[in-house]
């Protein structure tokens, strides 16, 4: 039984639901409306329907596969449990990797962004400094332990979606009807563009899968997490639906040629107002996104060594039940990509793509449990049988079709790195 201080230190439904939301909405949903208008036009707003869907049933799956754990490792206990330790070790370094190479990029983003306002942190040597400061402050928040992550992201989630609720509240009033046509660039579909612009929409949707990783923080999560996902898909799929259009609807194809499209748009219709609202919600996502980053990547290697695939000190804690160990060495990680990397946009691709490491087993393990864990209880279960899982694997599999060799060499290449550092652990935990 808890006691009712290590029952304060866990996260509730309604932090359940503001973790996901601001593991999701990040820096993409400030630039998501101009890519795919310049691939396929409003015919963007289906694509994007389109990877809400794959999403949905994605999310679907984790939430199924959530009734049967109740510990931090998300993707990792699924892949263990249903194919074994190799596969459920190379799904949990990847799945740890991919989220020190995103904090990295969020870190060196939220530095540029930030430079905007303020041009000498544009230099390399003082973003250097600003991105350093910011890692360290979030390691020291979450080594404080989860009561006060909790509150700061429960802030934070708040006030990044204002600017956005805001922009849909303002620009609604001026749609203009024949911003929506020609419906394709020129008037016709390029062959393509379809498969290209569901693949760049898919990124801004990625970090979903975060939460499941923390599931042992919470309070109950073999009955709140299956439902805080479903909530937390839909929420962000209508605020980015509501965000599409309303670009649309104002600036039509000029939207197209934007590489701040929701600053433009709003400055169309507010002047200077709107744009600094709309630069200074881009700072509040990102580092809100970092918050829930920071709080989520250690528990990734937490649950390796808890599960005996890392050295077990990454799992010891503090007395206030935060992973110190994991926290340091995430956070000392991160900073060293941030700091030796001088592109965001590389490491954001191969951090979206390398997510499908995770994404697919998930997906699979829900089939294999139907059969292995048939008799016991569930308090969420996927409708319609195994018909969304191979939905979800289908869609994926052809999402990934969509992808140039070489990224998918980049997107995956910590599997392979992954390999020798598995045997390795494995001997060492038999000899002792």
């Amino acid at each position: 039984m808890k006691s009712k201080g290590e029952s304060r230190q866990k996260l509730g439904f309604w932090s359940v639901i503001l973790f996901g939301i601001n593991g999701i909405i990040g820096s993409g949903i400030f630039l998501l409306p101009s890519a795919p208008m310049k691939l396929i036009g409003v015919g963007s707003i289906f694509v994007l329907l389109f990877d809400a869907f794959l999403v949905i049933t994605i999310a679907l799956c984790f939430a199924q596969d959530a009734n049967f754990f109740d510990k931090n490792g998300g993707p990792y206990l699924y892949a263990k449990d249903a194919f074994g330790d190799f596969v459920g070790y190379e799904v949990g370094f990847v799945t740890w990797a991919i989220r020190m190479i995103a904090e990295a990029a969020a870190a060196f983003g939220f530095a540029t962004v930030l430079g905007s306002f303020f041009p000498n942190l544009l230099n390399s040597n003082v973003r250097s400094i600003v991105i350093a400061v910011l890692i360290t402050a979030l390691a020291l928040m979450n080594i404080s332990g989860v009561r006060l992550t909790k509150i700061v992201n429960n802030i934070v989630t708040v006030g990044k979606l204002v600017p956005l609720i805001i922009f849909v509240a303002i620009g609604i009033f001026f749609i203009k009807g024949t911003n929506f046509t020609p419906f394709f660039p020129a008037g016709k579909y390029t062959s393509g563009s379809f498969g290209q612009s569901a693949l760049t929409m898919f990124f801004a949707f990625t970090g979903f899968e975060g939460i499941a990783v923390a599931a042992g923080e919470m309070n109950n999560p073999k009955k709140n997490l299956p439902r805080a996902m479903v909530i937390i898909v839909g929420t962000v799929t209508l605020i980015y639906v509501l965000i599409q259009l309303t670009a649309i609807g104002i600036m039509g194809y000029k939207l197209a040629g934007s590489s701040t499209p929701l600053m433009d748009a709003l400055a169309k219709v507010t002047g200077n107002f709107g744009k600094d609202l709309i630069t200074a919600g881009s700072l509040i996502s990102i580092g809100g996104l970092l918050v829930a980053s920071s709080f989520i990547t250690p528990r990734s290697g937490v649950a390796l060594a808890e599960n005996k695939m890392m050295p077990k000190i990454l799992a010891k804690k503090n007395k206030r039940n935060a992973p110190y160990v994991a926290i340091i060495i995430s956070a000392i990680v991160s900073l060293v990509i941030a700091l030796f990397n001088s592109t965001f946009a590389d490491l954001a691709l191969i951090s979206a793509i390398s997510r499908f490491a995770q994404y697919i087993p998930t997906i699979i393990a829900v089939l294999v449990f139907a059969r292995t864990k048939k008799s016991q209880p569930m308090n969420f279960q996927i409708p319609f049988g195994p018909v969304i899982p191979i939905i979800a694997l289908a869609v994926s599999l052809w999402l990934l079709i969509q992808t140039n060799i070489q990224e998918l060499i980049w997107g995956f290449g910590a599997l392979i790195v992954a390999v020798p550092f598995y045997f390795l652990t494995a001997f060492r935990y038999k000899e002792n």
